[in-house]
């Protein structure tokens, strides 16, 4: 860290082997082997070319290298840059960088860099070629129908797929690093004439004032430092997406996408709950279809959230119920306390989860048999479970994968853990109070200022039809109403 802040006051000298010295010290020539350093001599003067290997294209550089044996000494003497821009690469992006911080950044971020004897600034031409993968459909966020392409871990692909969706001249791509040590890039997009500025601006000072060595776990430690970390609410505040037509919608309706280099999550800001529970399946059905998955999505959630603690309550307390509701109770008992068989088994799933997560693609399949016909049936043959507990657990299981946003599932698992609890302790008195506490913690819960369970609180009925029922595209409101702009300056 105090390097890096040191190095901003380096001017980049006219003595060209100080330069070279001062680079090679700093960028550990020859010690790393992926910097690669080249020295040759053009017209009588030195020329020392920068780059990192692996970053590049190896056949645009050679023809940059053609472009250089062809320069004269007089070429190089009054302006190299300007001999090379209206010369000889006309093609690639060329600048110039006058302090070593500048140099460095280029130099790490893929461009290359080249030293002139007696020049005062480094020729930047850009020649980057990452390794990527190919946009590929997420596997969290698939469809029946639509787009196949989806965002990958370079930040100038991701943009590239938003551009392609949006060819508006006031979509704005502002850039900034993030990590002392990284340089990150950051990208903040939005809608100039569309999004509200004041929250532009409130994100990107946040994003300038991190102060950490690096973000390698990405857009997740971005959002902890411009949201904080809330110990006891685990409720997402921004909504992730590996979409770029859901990115592309958002920014029309006015929110702020936020990409970070190295991965292919990018962040909608800011958030609601209800944001959480839409898919981008509903809009690639006729009206009525897409209403109608949107409510059998809102059952799944419902019965992953509220369903197991209500039926814990239930059978603990028989005599509550009529007597068309007798089968809700326990047939077999089992020999601990339904308490327990329900959090062994909560526990169970999220054991098994894992284990799929870490097992390799062949045997995941093997992985879940093992756990659906030895592990359950031995567990209820055994009398460790009820049968009742493996089915309620399995329903509030397909409810949580039903869940669009998998942040948010997580967060329903744990209040539904946090409510089965109560309920165990205090019957259906635990329940209530565990529901308000839940409640209470959604409603004090903003994101960039929007409160988390609007339209409901505070109430809008328009957006909140919106949300119920999946409207026309002709007909829906392109912007929520809470995201308008305001009369505010244009400059961000």
């Amino acid at each position: 860290m105090d390097n890096n802040s040191s190095e901003k006051n380096i001017p980049v000298s006219k003595n060209y082997q100080e330069n070279v010295d001062y680079l090679n010290k700093e960028l550990g020539v020859p010690d790393s082997f992926d910097i690669v350093l080249r020295e040759m001599s053009v017209g009588g003067k030195r020329i020392a070319i920068y780059s990192v290997n692996g970053m590049v294209n190896s056949q645009v550089v050679s023809l940059i290298l053609d472009a250089l044996i062809d320069l004269e000494r007089s070429d190089l003497i009054v302006n190299a840059l300007d001999k090379l821009v209206k010369g000889r690469i006309v093609n690639l992006q060329v600048s110039d960088a006058q302090t070593m911080d500048k140099v460095f950044y280029f130099i790490l971020s893929g461009p290359m860099a080249i030293f002139v004897e007696g020049q005062d600034k480094a020729i930047i031409v850009d020649v980057r070629a990452y390794p990527s993968r190919q946009p590929m459909e997420p596997d969290i966020e698939r469809v029946t129908r639509g787009s196949r392409d989806g965002f990958t871990e370079t930040l100038v692909m991701n943009t590239a797929l938003i551009r392609r969706r949006l060819r508006d001249p006031k979509l704005r791509m502002k850039l900034v690093q993030v990590g002392g040590r990284s340089k990150t890039d950051v990208c903040i997009a939005f809608i100039e004439d569309v999004t509200n500025l004041d929250m532009v601006r409130k994100i990107q000072k946040d994003i300038q004032a991190i102060k950490i060595d690096g973000i390698p776990m990405a857009e997740k430690s971005v959002e902890e430092f411009i949201l904080g970390s809330k110990l006891w609410n685990p409720y997402p505040r921004v909504r992730y997406t590996e979409r770029p037509d859901v990115a592309a919608i958002h920014l029309l309706e006015g929110y702020v996408v936020i990409l970070v280099d190295t991965s292919p999550s990018v962040m909608i800001a800011p958030s609601t709950f209800w944001s959480h529970v839409q898919h981008a399946e509903e809009y690639r059905q006729e009206p009525i279809v897409g209403a109608y998955l949107r409510w059998v999505r809102f059952g799944g959630i419902f019965a992953a959230l509220f369903l197991l603690p209500l039926w814990l309550g239930a059978a603990l307390n028989p005599q509550l119920l009529p007597g068309w509701l007798d089968f809700i109770g326990v047939t077999k008992a089992a020999k601990i306390s339904l308490l327990a068989q329900v959090l062994i088994a909560e526990f169970g799933v999220d054991l098994l989860r894992l284990g799929t997560i870490h097992t390799p693609g062949p045997l995941g399949t093997a992985l879940g048999l093992i756990a659906a016909f030895m592990l359950g049936d031995i567990a209820v043959k055994v009398g460790l479970f009820s049968p009742e507990v493996v089915m309620y657990i399995a329903i509030v299981s397909v409810g949580t994968f039903a869940t669009p946003s998998y942040e948010l599932g997580l967060a329903n698992r744990l209040s539904r853990l946090f409510l089965v609890i109560m309920t165990g302790l205090f019957n259906f008195w635990g329940f209530w109070i565990g529901t308000a506490l839940v409640f209470f913690l959604l409603w004090r819960t903003k994101s960039f200022g929007v409160p988390y369970l609007w339209p409901l609180l505070p109430l809008d009925l328009q957006a909140m039809k919106a949300i119920l029922v999946r409207s026309p595209v002709p007909i829906k409101e392109q912007r929520p109403s809470i995201l308008k702009p305001q009369d505010q300056d244009r400059q961000p």
